[in-house]
């Protein structure tokens, strides 16, 4: 049964993130806050996490769009090609901040992400879960708890999170209550801007 960690943002317990890190090191799973919704993640270089999650959502690995959240842009050119200064200022302007920024992958992707064309980056305005990226080292794939058609209380308190998905991941970190509206995903991939999903991230930055 998964284990329930209550962290704070304004100061998480680096004994407590050390913890986590050595369990997502293991291929374990964690439910976690950002700046939108919660998520479920694990370490985007172990493949038999990734696979478990694919389990769980019910989706075959090779189709999964998921995100990886950074603790910050130093990190992007491990994942993603080379980046021209327009896309980088705007890149610059929402992060950390509630989007998802659709990227071109480069060679460096972990093998369960190889075939991928496109990235999607996440960098949330959330000290936990950039304090748990930075321990572990490598960014933590993403993907929502939550279906969109159906957003009810479970998604967003911490304890009915527990209770839901106790016996399908290793930690529900208690981060506080969280949103109900995703992120904003913003495809950059061809340079232009496309919005591809209007969420808690406003348009006007763009």
């Amino acid at each position: 049964m998964a284990e329930l960690i209550k962290l704070y943002e304004e100061n998480p317990n680096p004994k407590l993130v050390e913890r986590i890190g050595n369990v997502l090191r293991k291929g374990g799973l964690i439910i976690y806050p950002t700046d939108t919704v919660y998520g479920l993640g694990c370490d985007i270089t172990n493949s038999k996490a990734l696979a478990k999650i694919a389990r769980i959502k019910g989706i075959k690995l090779e189709k999964a769009n998921w995100s990886f959240i950074c603790a910050d842009l130093s990190n992007l050119s491990d994942f993603v090609r080379q980046i021209d200064s327009v896309t980088f200022k705007i890149l610059k302007r929402a992060l950390p901040g509630p989007y998802t920024f659709v990227l071109p992958g480069n060679n460096n992707l972990p093998k369960d992400f190889k075939k991928k064309k496109t990235v999607g980056i996440r960098v949330p305005d959330n000290e936990i879960v950039k304090a748990l990226v930075t321990e572990l080292g490598n960014p933590i794939v993403s993907t929502s708890i939550y279906d969109e058609d159906d957003i009810l209380e479970y998604t967003t308190d911490p304890e009915l999170i527990f209770e839901k998905w106790k016996n399908l991941v290793d930690i529900v970190i208690d981060g506080g209550y969280g949103g109900n509206i995703a992120s904003t995903v913003i495809d950059l991939s061809s340079g232009e801007p496309e919005v591809i999903r209007e969420g808690k991230g406003s348009l006007d930055i763009f």
